[in-house]
């Protein structure tokens, strides 16, 4: 992880040991907003942290490290007294103590900030700057992570990151339904002001082409993940969330629904849809090899498998910015993301100069998003990278494709994503007297 001075923003390349990330930059680094770029910066971290996690649980890691000299049970010994026990260095254990410090790291981070209002605050500079102080930190904590003794460390922690691991699914569940309702409201809201049939007919392609893929997959799940005799269970869930997706349709557009939510319908319904078809087909990819046509018998780290994994990397990622720059939406604040060209040093002022800096400060008169909460939802999604990787309750060593707990989490997740969906559409009409935005 010591390359990451490597890999830092091009924004920031300069600033690693700084107070300030949008002092120092290269004259040759396009322009963009502090917070923008301070974001970045977190992500690469997470992504560090996720890489180094896997690379622990790499088949033949094992047998690799046996190798190495001052490993104990080393295949080329060299005489000495420093051994070192390879053992710790690989398997879910060496993901949860990685994780482990991942996440301290954030909590700190989150009580740190907590309560800054703009980047005149004494500690904008501990959140935006300082980026070599941070990587040494991380890293000291996850080499130190290593000396705590295992005795009751797994099964604490696991508790911890199970706890950690919903609430971060939850949070995601329902950024992703507010974005289905956002996009509907937003298009529905052209269409009612322009009249445009251009609007009308972009409303009515979005929902047809989100329902032909959620059909598509549905007979593809049913065509991969099932056969004639057998694999009930995931005849099942694929039958299940079938049912209640078309309920949650049906529901959408009831009267009832209708009068206090107008501008509720089956586009929303169908994003959701697909979403949960979604949800479904990873939850089975997870299922018994019997059951799953696409990977056969093979357990291996194939190709396949590498796919899969860069796929849900980048999910996670990007739900985990997307999530905490939306944190106005989950603490129900009326605080609205700042523009990214607002603020002082986009047009010379205090910090100066616009046009020399190329990572200007758009918080000087409000932060752009809850620093706090930012902080808080990279720390639950470290928990849940690391239960992921693990087998979430049933901790494995192996980056297996079969995986039952990972199976039912997921499953059990489209469920709850169905259920929230409901609720926004009933909640109007069954509580009148309060207010839903």
């Amino acid at each position: 992880m010591g390359a990451v001075l490597g890999l830092c923003s091009a924004a920031q390349l300069a600033c690693c040991c700084g107070s300030a990330a949008c002092s120092l930059c290269c004259s040759a680094c396009p322009s963009c907003a502090n917070s923008t770029s301070t974001r970045l910066m977190y992500t690469v971290m997470l992504l560090l942290v996720m890489v180094t996690a896997c690379i622990t649980l790499a088949p033949g890691l094992e047998s690799e490290l046996k190798k190495v000299p001052f490993c104990k049970n080393s295949t080329h010994y060299i005489p000495g007294d420093f051994k070192v026990d390879c053992d710790k260095a690989v398997g879910y254990l060496a993901v949860y103590r990685i994780c482990f410090a991942a996440c301290l790291f954030f909590v700190l981070m989150a009580l740190i900030t907590l309560g800054v209002k703009s980047s005149k605050d004494p500690r904008a500079g501990i959140q935006n700057g300082f980026w070599g102080i941070k990587y040494m930190l991380v890293i000291g904590g996850i080499i130190g992570a290593f000396f705590i003794p295992e005795g009751s460390f797994a099964s604490t922690w696991m508790v911890f990151g199970m706890i950690g691991g919903f609430c971060f699914i939850v949070i995601q569940l329902i950024l992703i339904i507010d974005f289905a309702h956002s996009w509907a409201e937003r298009w529905v809201s052209n269409y009612e002001e322009t009249q445009s049939r251009g609007w009308y007919a972009a409303l009515l392609l979005a929902m047809l082409t989100a329902y032909a893929l959620a059909l598509i997959g549905i007979v593809l799940l049913y065509v991969y993940y099932t056969k004639s005799s057998g694999c009930e269970l995931s005849k099942f869930f694929i039958s299940i969330n079938l049912i209640l997706v078309v309920i949650a349709s049906g529901i959408s557009i009831l009267p009832s629904v209708q009068e206090h939510q107008p501008r509720s319908g089956l586009l929303q319904s169908a994003v959701v849809s697909l979403y949960v078809m979604y949800l479904t087909w990873s939850a089975l990819s997870n299922a018994s090899s019997e059951c799953n046509s696409i990977s056969g018998a093979e357990s291996s780290f194939d190709k396949q498998s590498i796919i899969g994994l860069v796929i849900w990397v980048c999910s996670v990622l990007y739900s985990s910015i997307r999530t905490a720059s939306s944190s106005s939406k989950l603490t129900m604040s009326d605080q609205i993301l700042a523009k990214e060209g607002s603020g002082e040093g986009a047009d010379g002022g205090e910090s100066g100069r616009g046009q020399e800096t190329k990572v200007f400060d758009n918080e000087g008169d409000g932060v752009a998003y809850s620093w706090t909460f930012f902080h808080v939802v990279f720390a639950l999604a470290t928990l849940y990278i690391m239960m992921t990787l693990t087998n979430w309750y049933n901790p494995s060593s192996q980056l297996s494709k079969e995986n039952v707990a990972s199976m039912w989490i997921k499953i059990t997740s489209s469920w709850l994503c169905v259920g929230l969906y409901i609720w926004t559409l009933v909640a109007p009409a069954l509580l009148p007297d309060r207010e839903f935005n």
